[in-house]
């Protein structure tokens, strides 16, 4: 038995379909862990459709069909400017890059590839030029907090998203 080929790479726009496909599964998913993020809308196509066209955003491919997708947001991010119970590590005029709308599919969950996609936009974070790496998630997203925080993330304090303005954790992994 051979093993898939496992990797990271830009999306073009005509992985949008599948990228909204996969998304709407998350939101699914969300749902139905009692999960209130991404429940009025947020992200839409629009978002992913912008995010694509500036080369934002990024595609895992496992055994050739689109496994997860991902948003590396260069600084400066205006809801990551105000953190509240805490403070960001460092110099706070030094770039940084977001990982915003991770998801994984529900076709490839439970296999860790969450992970994995983290540790590439690491990678692709530092090839860019960013040492400051900045990722949020809902408070009651206890399995993307596990993954935030397994792949070295420190834990900042709350930033606030546009969507529904609620409290966001906020964390950081500074190399």
């Amino acid at each position: 038995m051979t093993m898939a080929a496992i990797y990271v790479r830009q999306a073009t726009l005509a992985d949008l379909p599948a990228i909204m496909e996969l998304i709407q599964d998350a939101k699914d998913h969300l749902k139905s862990q009692d999960v209130d993020q991404w429940q009025n809308g947020y992200p839409d196509e629009a978002a992913f459709h912008d995010d694509i066209e500036h080369g934002f955003n990024y595609v895992l491919i496992s055994d050739g069909k689109i496994a997860g997708t991902a948003t590396l947001f260069p600084s400066p991010d205006p809801y990551y400017g105000q953190i509240d119970h805490g403070a960001w590590a460092g110099d706070p005029d030094e770039k940084y890059v977001v990982i915003h709308r991770i998801a994984i599919s529900s076709q490839f969950r439970g296999q860790h590839l969450s992970k994995l996609l983290i540790s590439n936009l690491i990678s692709i974070a530092v090839l860019l030029g960013y040492h400051d790496i900045r990722i949020d998630t809902h408070p009651d997203n206890k399995g993307m907090q596990h993954v935030i925080t397994t792949n070295g993330f420190i834990y900042r304090g709350y930033i606030y998203m546009f969507e529904d303005k609620q409290p966001r954790y906020a964390y950081q992994l500074e190399l």
